[in-house]
């Protein structure tokens, strides 16, 4: 029906901060309600007042038009992806993921609605889904919904799991290359971006993406020490992940028991001393990196307060602001009261926005005491308290062995997610690269699925203009060969173990699920899978016995 904006091909779509329905075109056939994988969509009649809001926000998108004014209920249909081939002696393409979080997910998606297209999937740790599994906060359950559709990916009889594979460790690209058609990378973005001041990496300071990763029990950061023993913490940046961080310091433990929360955080979180959450930027409100929707949902979940000069610079703004989505986060900063008035429930923490504060050193000799800001703009410098210090700056691509990689982008080289000689501009034959390692880190879980798409058509297009070179080894070599070097590789029969054996933990308490944060019990969970069932015998062989 075409009433949902941005498409992929509008302009604004790679950096809008949700979609929109027009209610003109929409004819409430329900279609898109439930083909939503996280069921973001529901009918405003059955908002609950947090969601109130976004009704008013989804109106302002589309201009008033003229009584009577009908919408043809014209369709953009997605681009399709050119049929992949298989010529005279050639193999059905056979395609390497490396990576399991969205990107690599919706490109598998993609290329398994090819006729006769296998994809085997890698992901360095024994359970998938990547930043949904261990980046999205507990509290945002409806988010991680989507790993639903990947479980359906993952069902599919031409779709392999090597989990607890390593690329770069247990095989090598060239490895994938031997047994592939074409290998892409969708490994993310996965190092943060660091703040280079004084004091920076003593006791008491670390980044908000390893909190987050603690939070969910992610088995690298399970035992990151985490002090909440002082009554404030302090954030540098605010985005998303800022916010996130800001709004389950501050939550009430009890709700935090009924998601996915990691025990050992939930313990700590029930023994925490914060009072306050400070979320500092270098910049001024209009500049804030937040997207609108988390604005909406943090104001309508936490106690969230100004300072009375910060208020100043919101009024200030706001007067300026002429660009719609600014003006609106503007507006709701508006309502927000000064940080000296009365809480709204005693006993509970609140969250403070502070404005053009750039952080000038970490305070403190063994561990963290405060953290001393120059205001921006001026040479005044003020101190605030804290015994936690993290920071949310943004985050960079890692390098990936035998592929070239721009130091300045911190993402691969890539032309539509063809991997390219960043000396030549010639393509890297078979080599491709999906969401943030192809794109920088922008977006969010959505946005991989059209940069996804891009570089599967890229790849198929390849594929059959004969630019791909047949496997040398054979199809079952693979699997030895993997098992040969990782003798504790778990596949998919493995995983839906773990996966039950999580759920089933979490089931006695009222939990989604209680995450196994040791690789150890993780193997132990996937070991207990059942035996994979005997292959069919052909007619033969029932014929012979």
């Amino acid at each position: 029906m075409n009433c949902i904006h941005p498409t992929p091909d509008e302009p604004g779509f790679a950096t809008s901060e949700m979609l929109y329905i027009d209610p003109a075109a929409c004819v409430d056939c329900g279609a898109c309600v439930s083909a939503c994988p996280v069921g973001a969509i529901a009918p405003d009649g059955r908002l609950d007042a947090k969601q109130l809001p976004f009704v008013e926000i989804n109106a302002s998108f589309y201009p008033e038009r003229p009584e009577g004014e009908k919408v043809p209920p014209t369709s953009k249909l997605a681009p399709v992806i050119p049929a992949a081939q298989v010529r005279a002696r050639r193999r059905p393409l056979t395609v390497a993921v490396v990576g399991s979080g969205p990107a690599a997910m919706y490109a598998a998606d993609e290329l398994l609605t090819q006729h006769g297209v296998r994809v085997n999937v890698f992901e360095k740790l024994p359970t998938p889904y990547g930043l949904v599994r261990a980046g999205v906060a507990p509290d945002h359950q409806n988010t991680k919904r989507v790993t639903r559709l990947f479980d359906r990916v993952t069902g599919h009889r031409r779709f392999r799991f090597y989990l607890n594979v390593e690329v770069g460790r247990h095989l090598s690209h060239a490895d994938l290359l031997a047994h592939h058609h074409a290998v892409m990378y969708a490994v993310g973005a996965p190092d943060d971006r660091r703040l280079e001041i004084e004091g920076m990496g003593m006791a008491g300071t670390g980044t908000a993406t390893e909190l987050v990763a603690w939070i969910n029990g992610h088995p690298d950061f399970a035992d990151l020490p985490v002090d909440l023993s002082h009554e404030r913490v302090v954030i540098v940046g605010n985005g998303n992940v800022a916010l996130d961080v800001a709004r389950v310091l501050t939550a009430n433990p009890d709700d935090l028991a009924r998601t996915d929360i990691s025990d050992r955080a939930l313990a700590a979180f029930r023994a925490s001393a914060v009072r306050e959450v400070v979320v500092a930027a270098r910049r001024g409100p209009a500049q804030s990196a937040f997207t609108l929707p988390e604005l909406v949902g943090l104001t309508g979940s936490s106690d969230v307060v100004l300072s009375a000069a910060d208020q100043e610079l919101v009024a200030a703004d706001l007067a300026a602001a002429t660009d719609p989505l600014t003006k609106r986060k503007l507006e709701i900063l508006s309502t927000l009261v000064d940080d000296s008035a009365p809480p709204h429930n005693s006993g509970d923490p609140r969250i403070r926005l502070a404005y053009r504060l750039t952080p000038n050193r970490v305070l403190g000799h063994h561990r963290v005491t405060g953290v001393e800001f120059a205001v921006t703009g001026t040479g005044e410098l003020c101190r605030l308290d804290a015994g936690l210090l993290l920071t949310s700056i943004g985050y960079r691509g890692m390098p990936i062995r035998d592929l070239p990689f721009d130091e300045a982008t911190a993402v691969v080289p890539n032309d539509g997610g063809r991997v390219v000689d960043p000396d030549s501009g010639a393509p890297v034959p078979g080599a491709y690269v999906a969401g943030w390692i192809k794109r920088g880190p922008s977006g969010f879980i959505g946005t991989n699925k059209s940069c996804s798409l891009q570089t599967v058509q890229a790849l198929v297009a390849d594929f059959n203009a004969g630019k791909l070179s047949d496997p040398a080894a054979e199809p079952e070599a693979l699997a030895k060969l993997v098992h040969a070097r990782q003798p504790d590789a778990v596949d998919a029969r493995g995983w839906r173990a773990i996966d039950a054996a999580e759920i089933a933990r979490g089931g006695a308490d009222g939990r989604p699920r209680n995450k196994f944060t040791e690789v150890a019990d993780m193997l132990a969970a996937a070991a207990a899978a059942e035996p994979a069932p005997p292959p069919r015998r052909g007619l033969l062989d029932r014929l012979l016995g």
